[in-house]
């Protein structure tokens, strides 16, 4: 276990921070503001090799005071255990489940960003009763691309787990201009210093680069999620999308003509973090949807 004493993270977001130690993951870092009433919010960032709570900022930030808002730390990340370990979507989905029924304890709505969709959508067929809607921000696993084989991304793992090679790669990956340059892909403009900054600090703490890893070897996608994961949600379901550098969304048109529960709206121009580009058409999309279900959890 890496602790956290042994950090020099900046914090992700303006807010009281607290753990959970958890069955499946060990201790997991959310962050909290209860000043609100209502349902809970739960915020989850996207899953890449620099992510912290600091991705759902605006989010965090325009709820906060108007209902109970929570943003978690997923394993691997932030100030969340970094153990050398198998990082998984079980592990992820089942850390999720475990935050929802320890700290959150009702049914949430909850917010998802990129690949964490498909953990949330995961954990959701097996504890329906934990969440009250999900609204996913650019979801991985709508589109017609599939993760490779499972014999590549063994491949891909073990290059990872190379003494020689993985420190470098690591470092060439994470370096300032690496990071600037994945990030603006994901803005409509030039991406925020703040999480430039953010994302150098985390990518240098004790055991960064275990989980980053097993995103980069593609093993924490699911092969057919539109089939396996998402069509089977009988859960109030919001996909906000636009343009993504790396996914495409073949499928969602298909989704919601066969799932009742999915609507989508798009938010335009945006590329991946719409609540970054544009945060008051998220906002009002989110509002707008929540308002449909039966009028809890909006914001004041």
């Amino acid at each position: 276990m890496i602790p956290s004493n042994n950090m020099t993270l900046p914090e992700s977001l303006e807010a009281e921070r607290f753990d959970l130690h958890t069955q499946v993951a060990g201790r997991m870092a959310y962050y909290a503001d209860r000043s609100g009433t209502g349902r809970p919010l739960v915020l989850l960032h996207s899953i890449n090799a620099s992510p912290t709570a600091i991705e759902v900022a605006p989010l965090f930030d325009y709820y906060r005071g108007s209902r109970p808002v929570y943003a978690p730390e997923l394993p691997g990340f932030g100030f969340s255990e970094r153990s050398d370990r198998d990082y998984t979507p079980i592990l992820f989905a089942n850390a999720i489940r475990e935050f929802l029924e320890e700290v959150v304890g009702e049914p949430a709505d909850v917010v998802a960003l990129s690949t964490t969709s498909e953990f949330v959508a995961r954990g959701a067929l097996d504890a329906t009763d934990r969440y009250h809607s999900l609204v996913l921000i650019s979801p991985t696993g709508m589109g017609s691309r599939e993760p490779p084989s499972p014999k590549v991304q063994a491949r891909l793992r073990a290059l990872f787990g190379t003494a020689v090679i993985a420190p470098g790669l690591y470092r060439l990956l994470t370096s300032r201009a690496s990071i600037r340059y994945f990030l603006g892909l994901s803005f409509q403009n030039k991406p925020p210093v703040e999480l430039i900054d953010q994302a150098c600090a985390t990518v240098k703490q004790p055991g960064a680069s275990y989980a980053p890893f097993s995103f980069l070897s593609m093993g924490l996608f699911t092969a057919g999620a539109t089939e396996l994961l998402y069509k089977p949600l009988n859960i109030p379901t919001l996909v906000l999308f636009d343009k993504d550098p790396n996914i495409n969304f073949d499928y969602l048109r298909e989704l919601e003509a066969e799932s009742p529960l999915i609507q989508s709206i798009r938010i335009s121009p945006s590329q991946g973090l719409p609540h970054f580009d544009e945060p008051e058409q998220t906002f009002r999309a989110m509002d707008g949807f929540w308002q449909s279900l039966d009028g809890a959890g909006t914001a004041a």
